[in-house]
C-alpha cells in the first residue's frame, strides 16, 4: 500500500477528536490502544483499512476537510480548572457542557478568567501552542500597588524566573495598578511570577485576545463557535508549524469551520453564544 495512504497512529487518533498528538502518545506508551487487536509501538502507522481501539472503543478516521471539527472561544471564569478530567470539581469540560468531545488548548490558571480555546481537533492543538510561531496572548492585569515606567521596562526587557528569562513582551500600563502586556510564550504562571519577581502581587488577571480572536462580546462562562473568518487567519498564521510532541510529525492541515453551527443546523457560527454554559459554570 502506497505511503500516502498511511498515517501515524499518534496523529490518527488526534484528528479522531479524541484528545490530543501528546495524550495520544501517552495512551499508547500506556497499552490503551490496539490496532487490529494488537498493542503497537510509538511511531506506528495506520491505514485506512485497520481498526484503531482506545479502551475498548473504536476511533474512526475524521473528515478530510475536517468539515465534523468543533472551534469554540470561551470566556472562562475564575474557578475553573481547565482539565479534561471529570472527576476534578469545576473542570472546564462539564462547565461548558459541549455535546461533542473537546479539550482546551493551552490552559488558564484557575484565579485567573478570559479567553481560551478548545476543539475537537487534536492535530492544531500543539500549532497554536508553539511559541516560535509568535503568536500573540493579550492580557490585562491589575497588581497590588502602583505602577511605574521602571516596572514596565523590566517586564518588556524580560524577567528571570523558572531557570531561564522570559522573552521580550510589549507591557503598556492602562491606570494606576492596571497594565496590558501581550507575550507570545506560556511558562507555568508566567505573568504571575514576573510580577512576583518585581515585588508585586497579582490580584486579577484576564486574558482578552489569542491572536487574532478577541473576548470582547462574551461574559464569563459564555462560549461560541469561532466564525470562518477567524479560522481562516488562525490557519494561515499555524500553516508553517512544527508540532512539538516527542516521537511524531506535523503536516500542514488547513481548520474548515462547521457552518452548520457544530450540529445545530440554521444557526450563525460566529453569531452563536451559548448562555446555559454561564449558568453551568458561575460557581467559584
Amino acid at each position: 500500500m502506497s505511503d500516502l495512504s498511511e498515517k501515524r497512529l499518534n496523529k490518527y487518533i488526534s484528528e479522531s477528536g479524541f484528545c490530543s498528538r501528546r495524550e495520544a502518545d501517552k495512551l499508547i506508551e500506556q497499552k490503551r490502544v490496539t490496532i487490529n487487536g494488537k498493542q503497537p509501538e510509538l511511531g506506528t502507522k495506520v491505514t485506512p483499512t485497520d481498526k484503531v481501539f482506545v479502551d475498548g472503543k473504536q476511533i474512526h478516521a475524521t473528515a478530510d476537510n475536517k468539515s465534523d471539527r468543533v472551534y469554540i472561544a470561551y470566556h472562562k471564569p475564575v474557578g475553573i480548572t481547565c482539565t479534561t478530567e471529570r472527576h476534578i470539581k469545576g473542570n472546564i469540560i462539564d462547565a461548558i457542557g459541549h455535546s461533542q468531545r473537546i479539550f482546551p488548548i493551552g490552559r488558564l490558571d484557575k484565579p485567573s478568567e478570559g479567553l481560551i480555546f478548545l476543539t475537537s481537533d487534536g492535530d492544531i492543538v500543539n500549532k497554536i501552542l508553539r511559541a516560535e510561531n509568535a503568536h500573540d496572548k493579550e492580557y490585562v492585569v491589575t497588581v497590588n500597588k502602583p505602577l511605574n515606567e521602571r516596572f514596565v521596562e523590566r517586564m518588556s526587557q524580560g524577567v528571570p524566573i523558572l531557570d531561564t528569562v522570559t522573552k521580550p513582551c510589549r507591557v503598556t500600563i492602562q491606570s494606576r495598578f492596571v497594565f496590558k502586556i501581550i507575550l507570545t510564550q506560556g511558562l507555568n504562571r508566567q505573568i504571575r511570577r514576573m510580577c512576583e519577581y518585581l515585588g508585586y502581587d497579582v490580584t486579577k488577571l484576564k486574558r482578552t485576545r489569542i491572536m487574532n480572536v478577541q473576548l470582547a462580546g462574551l461574559r464569563p462562562g459564555q462560549w461560541r463557535d469561532l466564525s470562518s473568518g477567524e479560522l481562516a487567519e488562525i490557519n494561515r498564521a499555524v500553516a508553517t508549524s512544527n508540532k512539538t510532541a516527542v516521537n511524531s510529525q506535523t503536516t500542514t492541515a488547513a481548520v474548515k469551520v462547521n457552518t452548520s453551527g457544530a450540529g445545530q443546523p440554521g444557526r450563525s457560527a460566529s453569531k452563536r453564544v451559548n448562555r446555559n454554559a454561564t449558568r453551568k459554570s458561575g460557581s467559584r
